[in-house]
């Protein structure tokens, strides 16, 4: 209840408690002024603090004193109706007033009679682009997207282009430096030509940073006023050349990109799909693929693709704003950045076409790191248990490292990043693994394998039925990387995801869904023993 921000009327009324201690006879007269703002148990605890009331009167002095504040507060307020319908009878306040202000305060007060929230213009796009991705228009909508990803594509080759040339005239300028040091040139000079070629790059690489920056912005503006305009046109019965515009400019998109085009179908190497039912009593039905490939593939448009290519990412812009999503799993590091690694590839495959839809990764690991650095400040305020040491790590080493930098995140966690301009992908979970996952004695307790049933448990929960997984835990593979240690490895999380996934029926339901377990560049004897595990 909110109080009154009115002038409140105070009286001052004397409570008078009698008892008996021993063989006197005692009498408390404390001022008190109505209305009581404090509570009634601290105000009790004062006085017995400050009066020395024994303890054997304790009970009474509380239940006294409640009784009184009740009921001088219950005269107070008859007082108070009595005067205040006095003023209605002899018209000193207007009814009308009156019972608009209730009507007004009762309306604001009370969920069911409140006012919704107005949608923001997010929501408002994300409706017209859903209902115009499944209309006549879906097309030309893909059309406009591959033509932006083309002009963001020639000015990323640009930069590059750029760049290398900038890398290779200092690293000329270098050796010549390097030759005449101890003859014309010192340390220091070296030192001093190394800091300029360093200031130089990082001059020409904001300047492009800020450029491409200016064109993602440009163009995401210009096309959430298109598709608003377009729709709204499509919303006019009257309008006769709707269709017209859309067919005209499709068929100037198309031309385009027809002269001197490539064209290829772009197949995976090894791919083979399975069908499995999984539960004790109600049985689901799962899809399982098992294919080998490299993950940024399932990130990466084409200039020039084939027909298969355009309707992946048309499965894709249908899919957008549906309870169909698809996720990928991305193995990272402890640090929230995409400087380094396979973040740094696949913050480069994002930049590549414009995110019509959702902020750019940049700001979204921004909040990520936000959100992290408030868990940790407040999870620092309580005192986490001990854990079990892990391969002869104490939990003291990794309570010290957490605290060392509180913007790190521990692995088996994850954080989530949400794209539009993916091939195939719309959510993307960053897990965190640390070294120990290239070794070939990790458990079912694993970290990292503890985050996959986390990752399977969000995908139940917010509609994500496509998840591509890495069987292995790794990216690429290294030379400790055996045949054995690979089936191994592949055995233990297809057991542990089977499992996962026989849980899914308690969080879900029992919705079927499709996992992808994704295998980097191995041997063929290696896939087709991991194709084995999974049919067994």
């Amino acid at each position: 209840m909110k109080k009154n921000k009115g002038k409140v009327n105070t009286t001052e009324k004397e409570f008078v408690f009698g008892f008996r201690a021993g063989r006197n006879d005692c009498v408390l007269k404390v001022p008190l002024q109505f209305p009581v703002q404090e509570n009634v148990s601290d105000l009790h605890g004062r006085l017995m603090l400050l009066h020395k009331i024994p303890c054997f009167v304790e009970n009474e002095l509380r239940s006294t004193l409640s009784m009184f504040i009740e009921s001088e507060t219950i005269q107070d307020y008859d007082r108070e109706a009595e005067l205040a319908l006095q003023r209605l009878t002899t018209g000193e306040v207007d009814i009308n007033q009156l019972t608009n202000t209730w009507a007004k305060t009762y309306s604001e007060t009370t969920l069911e009679h409140a006012r919704p929230e107005e949608p923001s213009w997010d929501e408002d796009f994300a409706d017209v682009y859903h209902e115009l991705i499944h209309s006549p228009a879906s097309d030309t909508l893909l059309n406009l997207e591959h033509n932006y990803f083309v002009s963001v594509s020639e000015l990323i080759s640009e930069r590059d282009m750029e760049l290398k040339k900038l890398q290779e005239r200092q690293a000329t300028e270098m050796d010549k430096v390097m030759q005449e040091l101890g003859k014309t040139m010192t340390d220091q000079d070296v030192n001093a030509v190394a800091s300029q070629h360093f200031d130089a790059q990082q001059v020409l690489e904001n300047k492009w940073a800020n450029e491409l920056k200016q064109v993602t912005h440009i163009q995401k503006q210009e096309y959430q006023e298109w598709v608003i305009k377009l729709h709204q046109d499509m919303q006019n019965p009257n309008n006769s050349t709707i269709n017209e515009e859309i067919k005209v400019q499709q068929s100037q998109l198309t031309e385009e990109s027809e002269p001197g085009v490539r064209l290829y179908e772009e197949q995976r190497q090894l791919e083979e799909s399975f069908t499995i039912h999984l539960g004790a009593q109600l049985k689901t039905m799962h899809n399982l693929r098992l294919v080998r490939a490299d993950i940024l593939d399932f990130c990466k448009h084409r200039r020039h693709g084939s027909r298969g290519t355009k309707l992946r990412r048309l499965q894709t812009a249908l899919s957008l704003y549906s309870s169909s999503l698809c996720g990928l799993v991305l193995l990272v590091d402890n640090r929230v950045n995409s400087y380094s690694g396979i973040k740094r590839d696949f913050a480069t495959v994002s930049k590549e076409c414009t995110d019509f839809h959702f902020p750019r990764l940049e700001e979204q690991l921004e909040v990520v790191q936000q959100v992290m650095l408030y868990a940790r400040s407040q999870t620092s305020k309580h005192k986490d248990q001990p854990e079990v040491p892990r391969n002869g790590s104490s939990c003291e080493d990794k309570n010290q490292n957490v605290e060392k930098n509180s913007s790190n995140i521990l692995p088996g966690e994850f954080y989530i990043s949400r794209h539009s301009n993916l091939s195939e992908v719309h959510i993307v979970f960053h897990l965190c693994v640390d070294d120990n996952v290239r070794s070939g004695n990790i458990t079912a307790r694993e970290p990292a394998i503890m985050g996959l049933r986390n990752i399977l448990k969000v995908c139940c929960t917010h509609d994500v039925t496509n998840i591509t997984i890495p069987l292995l835990l790794v990216h690429d593979m290294s030379e400790e990387m055996t045949i054995p240690w690979c089936l191994r490895r592949a055995e233990l999380v297809f057991k542990c995801v089977k499992g996962f996934m026989m849980e899914m029926a308690s969080w879900d339901g029992g919705i079927s869904r499709t996992v992808q377990f994704l295998v980097p560049q191995v041997r063929k004897q290696v896939w087709l023993a991991a194709a084995d595990l999974i049919r067994t």
